[in-house]
C-alpha cells in the first residue's frame, strides 16, 4: 500500500488547520453558508437532507486494516456508528455535527486519508479495478498509475475550478469491473509489443444524459499518460460550458464537438504540454509501484478447504458466489457482501468494520478494498483459511452468499439522505432483496445486477445495471422507471426504457415480472438475463411487464 510521504502529510494537515478556521468562522457567524459553502465542498463536506454529510476519499479503494479500524471509530465517536460505501469507493458518515468535522478530519490524517477533492467541480477520488493486484485476468495492477493520477490532480492549480465534477477511473484487467466506459476519463491498461501502455476513453457519463465514453488513444505510453491527460482536462477546461450546469460534462463537449475535433485539440496541446514534462513523473512513478508490490503469498495445502466445499452446503453456496479467482495458486478473492436481505446496501457498522479489519490481518496480508459495488474485498485469502474466515464472517452478519445475484443491488441514499433525490431508494432495494429471498429464486436466477437510482444524477449507476430503476416525482408522488439491458463492463450498454412508470407500490410486483419472464424466456439455466435480453430483445419483458399488469388488474 501507498502510504504517506512527508510531503504528503504536511499536505493534508494544513489544509485541515485552514478548515478548522473557517468551521470555526461558520459557526460564530462570520461566514454565511453562502460563503462557506465553497470552502466545506473542497472538504468533502455536503449539507444534506437531515444534516451535513462527510464524503471520505477512500483513493483507488485501497485500505489497511488500521484505516478500516480508523473508520469504525469514527462511525462510533462522531455519528451513528456506521458509515456507507459508496460507488466510487469512498465512505460517507451521515450524521457528523459541524464542529465535530475537523476532528474527524485530523482523524483521518493519522492513518493516511483525507477528503480532500470528494466534492466540486474537480477531479474526485481516482477508482481502480477492486480485484487490483490479485485478478487472474489483469494485464498489470491499477493502482500504481491511479496513485500517480491522485498526486497529479490533487490541488492541480489549473483544475480547481473546472465546469462541473470530473471523474476518471482505471482498469487493468481483461474484464472491466470498474466502470471505465462511464466515466469523463476512463483507462484501460494494454500490452503492446512487450509495453505496457494505456487506452484512453474520454466522455462517458451517467446522469440525465448517459453516455458510453469513446477512445481517443488506444495507446499512450506510461512516459506521456499524464502530460495526455493534463491534454484531455486542459481541451475539455476551455471548452466545457458554464452556461449550463447540465450541460457541462466532458461527455456533451465532446458530443457537441465530435471525437474527431477533440482527438485534434487535445493532440495539439499536448504537442505544448509534454515538453514541460521533465521525466520526475516516471522517475516518482518506479517509487510508486515498489509500494503496491505484491504481498508474500505462502504455499501450502488447500485440502481443508476442498473438505469444507464439498461437506458443508452453506459453505459451498457462499464459495461459489462470493468468491473470484486469484492469480497465485492457491489463493482466492474473497466479497463480502454489505448487502444482507433487506439491510441498506453499502452500509457497515463500526463493529463490522472493526470486524473485517482483524479478519484482514489475520488472513487477508492486511489489504481490504471497496468495490465500486458498495462491498467489501480481502484481496488476498490463501484457500486453507476460508472455512475459518467464513465462519467468523458468519458470526457477524457478513456471510451472505448473494454476490452477483439479484439482492447484490446498488442503491444510492435516495430520499432517505440526499437532498437531491425525488423518491426512495434504499426501501425499494430492501423489498427486492427481501422478496426475492422468501422466493428462493436468487440462486436460480444466477447473475442479474439491479441498480437503483432515487434521482436523475443517477448515483446508482441505473443505466447500466441489467435492470435499472429510477425514481422520479410525478406530480409529488414517486413514480419508478424501468430500463433493460444496460451493462458495466467492457461490452458498456445503456440500458432501454421499457415505458411508463411504476408507482412505489406497483415496483416490486413489476421487477418480479420481468424475472419470472427471464426464467421463462431463457434458453438454458446457464443463459444469463443479459444474454437472454440481448437475444431476444425488449418486446418480450415489455409485454410481461405491463400487458400482464393489466390482466392482474383486470382480475
Amino acid at each position: 500500500m501507498y502510504d504517506y510521504t512527508d510531503f504528503d502529510a504536511a499536505f493534508v494537515a494544513t489544509r485541515n488547520r485552514q478548515f478548522r478556521q473557517q468551521v470555526e468562522r461558520r459557526i460564530a457567524g462570520a461566514l454565511t453558508e453562502d460563503e462557506f459553502k465553497p470552502l466545506r465542498l473542497m472538504n468533502g463536506l455536503y449539507l444534506q437532507l437531515h444534516a451535513y454529510m462527510l464524503r471520505v476519499a477512500i483513493p483507488y479503494g485501497t485500505l489497511g486494516s488500521r484505516q478500516m479500524r480508523k473508520l469504525a471509530e469514527i462511525a462510533d465517536r462522531w455519528d451513528k456508528g456506521y458509515g456507507h460505501f459508496t460507488t466510487r469507493q469512498n465512505i460517507q458518515y451521515n450524521w457528523p455535527k459541524l464542529s465535530d468535522v475537523p476532528d474527524m478530519l485530523d482523524a483521518l490524517a493519522e492513518v493516511n486519508m483525507h477528503a480532500i477533492q470528494t466534492s466540486g467541480n474537480t477531479i474526485r477520488n481516482v477508482t481502480a479495478d477492486h480485484f487490483a493486484g490479485a485478478a487472474a485476468d489483469e494485464v498489470a495492477d491499477p493502482r500504481p498509475v491511479a496513485e500517480l493520477i491522485r498526486q497529479w490532480s490533487t490541488d492541480h492549480p489549473e483544475f480547481q475550478f473546472l465546469p462541473r465534477k470530473f471523474k476518471i477511473a482505471v482498469s487493468g484487467a481483461t474484464q472491466d469491473r470498474a466502470v471505465t466506459r462511464a466515466h469523463d476519463i476512463g483507462l484501460q491498461i494494454v500490452e503492446r509489443d512487450r509495453e505496457i501502455g494505456y487506452a484512453v476513453i474520454v466522455g462517458g457519463g451517467l446522469g440525465r444524459t448517459p453516455m458510453i465514453g469513446k477512445v481517443i488513444n488506444d495507446f499512450v505510453s506510461q512516459a506521456d499518460l499524464l502530460p495526455y491527460l493534463e491534454a484531455v482536462v486542459s481541451v475539455w477546461n476551455l471548452l466545457g460550458r458554464r452556461d449550463n450546469k447540465y450541460k457541462s460534462r466532458i461527455k456533451i463537449t465532446v458530443h457537441e464537438h465530435g471525437i474527431d475535433d477533440i482527438r485534434a485539440r487535445v493532440g495539439e496541446r499536448f504537442k505544448v504540454i509534454r515538453p514541460t514534462f521533465s521525466g520526475i513523473d516516471l522517475a516518482l512513478f518506479d517509487e510508486i509501484k515498489a509500494a503496491f508490490a505484491p504481498p508474500a503469498f505462502r504455499e501450502g495445502s488447500t485440502a481443508i478447504y476442498e473438505t469444507a466445499y464439498k461437506t458443508d452446503p452453506i459453505f459451498r453456496a457462499w464459495a461459489d458466489t462470493n468468491l473470484a479467482p486469484h492469480r497465485a495458486p492457491g489463493y482466492a478473492i474473497v466479497q463480502i457482501s454489505l448487502k444482507a436481505h433487506g439491510a441498506t446496501p453499502g452500509d457497515a457498522t463500526a463493529g463490522q468494520m472493526r470486524v473485517m479489519a482483524d479478519l484482514a490481518e489475520r488472513f487477508g496480508h492486511d489489504e481490504l478494498r471497496i468495490s465500486h459495488e458498495q462491498n467489501v474485498i480481502l484481496p488476498h485469502v490463501h484457500k486453507s483459511d476460508l472455512p475459518e474466515l467464513h465462519a467468523e464472517l458468519k458470526k457477524h452478519g457478513l456471510a451472505t452468499a448473494n454476490i452477483g445475484l439479484i439482492s447484490d443491488i446498488i442503491a444510492c441514499p435516495g430520499m432517505d439522505y440526499c437532498a437531491l433525490a425525488t423518491a426512495r431508494s434504499i426501501p425499494v432495494a430492501q423489498q427486492i432483496a427481501t422478496r426475492f429471498d422468501e422466493l428462493k429464486l436468487e440462486h436460480e436466477i444466477g447473475d442479474l445486477k439491479i441498480k437503483i437510482s432515487g434521482c436523475i444524477n443517477a448515483c446508482g449507476h441505473h443505466h447500466v445495471g441489467h435492470i435499472g430503476i429510477l425514481g422520479l416525482d410525478r406530480a409529488g408522488v414517486e413514480n419508478y422507471q424501468i430500463t433493460l439491458g444496460g451493462d458495466h463492463t467492457q461490452d458498456a450498454a445503456i440500458g432501454e426504457r421499457t415505458g411508463p412508470g411504476f408507482a412505489y407500490d406497483e415496483i416490486i410486483p413489476a421487477i418480479e415480472r420481468i424475472v419470472y419472464a427471464y426464467l421463462d424466456l431463457r434458453e438454458s439455466p446457464e443463459e444469463s438475463f443479459l444474454a437472454t435480453y440481448r437475444r431476444i430483445g425488449m418486446a418480450p419483458f415489455k409485454a410481461a411487464l405491463y400487458e400482464k399488469a393489466e390482466a392482474y388488474a383486470a382480475e
